[in-house]
């Protein structure tokens, strides 16, 4: 069993019946099923909403961004808070937030009042993520967690891969404001369930509470993966970027400061001390990464600019559907298999990289999306469920909290030099970009998770 394990499983656990349980697990999907399609369909929103709406054409971008970043700086601080409150009172006010935003932001008035609306959207949706993971790792034993996290892989994976034909349709039928209104209602969906569900709240949790390390890291975080994503965009002045750099540096000073002094850390250091823990964590991010190059970089290949609609359709799709139907039996081989797994398929990711420095060659391209689709597919949700094994019951929502922000910031740093690079050598050498982090991880992963990780 994964060091550490006996520890946390006599931490305190909540005793619901086999009925309640299902209904925290059932809301926490219906609620991740929310947080693709929201980004995905501002994404494709953008141009319509800055051309019906009055306001600076400069605000379009941060339609996103905005999300992103509150997202991004709210998650710790909601991990920490949902462990300390009422776990699924924390989950439904956030899942409230995030319908009630939707629906405002299709009436919005300009484009001012939407990037608000949707900066407050992401604190809802960074309540959702660690509040569901908080009340779910409060009712589900680390044995379980596996099978838990791959039914979160499916659905996650669905989303992602699901979310721009969505999003595409709904504005066919509806316009720009269906893509706010339609993910509102279903975060609605999920507080609903959650009725008459116990709160979950842990006792004797302690008054100390390290608020100033909490906002620093997360004003951190914020400002580092807005900084890239303007970085990113075309056209954007360099003191954009540069000053939030800036900030950065300023918070994370202080942060460092901070937690040398707080007598309770905002930051689970203890986890980060967890070899399989920060490895998982770094697998996670790695093949997200790959995701997001993978979705920037095949389009413009020259290759694909041949094919017919249906070729790279057909690649598109192989980079994508595998994500909606492998990860439950991922779950299952991850039972006995986890780092063989996940090791494999990041060396498989490596080598698929490289391949494309060589060649481009349609049928080469079709290979490699293919193999990178199987490979993020049978991964789906278990580096998630590996690491969260050695989070304590009672810290679910910090711990997750701090798996997600890891995950993104590597994510978002892989994007931004695959970008970077990819602007001097040419589109294929983003994947390569890729498929170094994905080289790394597996080292990583390699070396820090015990052989038989079960």
């Amino acid at each position: 069993m994964a060091l550490g394990f006996p520890l946390f499983r006599s931490a305190l656990m909540f005793a619901l019946s086999s009925r309640q349980r299902r209904r925290v697990l059932v809301a926490d999907l219906i609620s991740t099923a929310v947080f693709p399609l929201a980004i995905t369909g501002a994404t494709a929103a953008v141009p319509e909403v800055t051309a019906r709406l009055p306001g600076a054409g400069g605000l379009g971008p941060w339609i996103v961004l905005a999300y992103n970043g509150l997202f991004a700086a709210a998650l710790l601080l909601a991990g920490v808070t949902a462990d300390r409150s009422a776990r699924t009172r924390f989950f439904a006010v956030g899942n409230v937030v995030v319908a009630a935003t939707g629906v405002l932001s299709a009436f919005a008035p300009d484009l001012s009042s939407l990037v608000a609306l949707r900066a407050v959207g992401g604190v809802g949706a960074a309540m959702c993520a660690a509040g569901g993971s908080s009340m779910v790792l409060a009712v589900y034993p680390p044995e379980e967690r596996r099978r838990v996290y791959g039914y979160a892989g499916a659905v996650l994976g669905s989303s992602l891969a699901l979310g721009p034909i969505v999003a595409q349709a709904l504005m066919a039928v509806g316009g720009w404001s269906l893509v706010f209104v339609v993910p509102g209602a279903v975060a609605a969906v999920a507080a609903l369930v959650t009725l008459g569900l116990p709160g979950l709240r842990s006792p004797g949790v302690s008054d100390d509470f390290d608020l100033a390390g909490a906002v620093l890291f997360g004003v951190s975080i914020a400002a580092v993966v807005t900084a890239l994503g303007l970085g990113l965009g075309a056209g954007v002045p360099w003191w954009g970027p540069g000053g939030l750099v800036l900030v950065a540096v300023v918070s994370v000073t202080g942060l460092v400061r901070v937690e040398r002094r707080a007598a309770d850390p905002a930051i689970p250091v203890d986890l980060l001390r967890i070899p399989a823990y920060r490895a998982y964590a770094v697998a996670t991010g790695a093949f997200m990464g790959m995701l997001v190059v993978g979705l920037t970089v095949l389009p413009q290949l020259g290759a694909v600019q041949k094919m017919g609609p249906g070729e790279a359709a057909i690649m598109l799709s192989l980079l994508t559907v595998p994500s909606t139907v492998l990860p439950l039996l991922a779950a299952r081989l991850a039972r006995r298999l986890a780092r063989q797994l996940v090791t494999t398929a990041l060396f498989a990711c490596t080598v698929t990289a490289v391949v494309l420095q060589v060649t481009d060659h349609p049928a080469a391209l079709l290979v490699a999306a293919g193999v990178v689709g199987l490979c993020l597919g049978l991964t789906e949700g278990v580096p998630d469920g590996q690491a969260l094994t050695y989070v304590p019951s009672q810290r679910g929502g910090a711990g997750a909290a701090l798996f997600s922000t890891t995950r993104m910031s590597l994510e978002t740093l892989t994007l931004a030099a695959a970008t970077g690079v990819m602007a001097a050598l040419g589109p294929s050498s983003g994947m390569a970009v890729a498929g170094a982090v994905c080289f790394t991880a597996a080292l990583i992963v390699q070396q820090a998770v015990p052989s038989r990780d079960t």
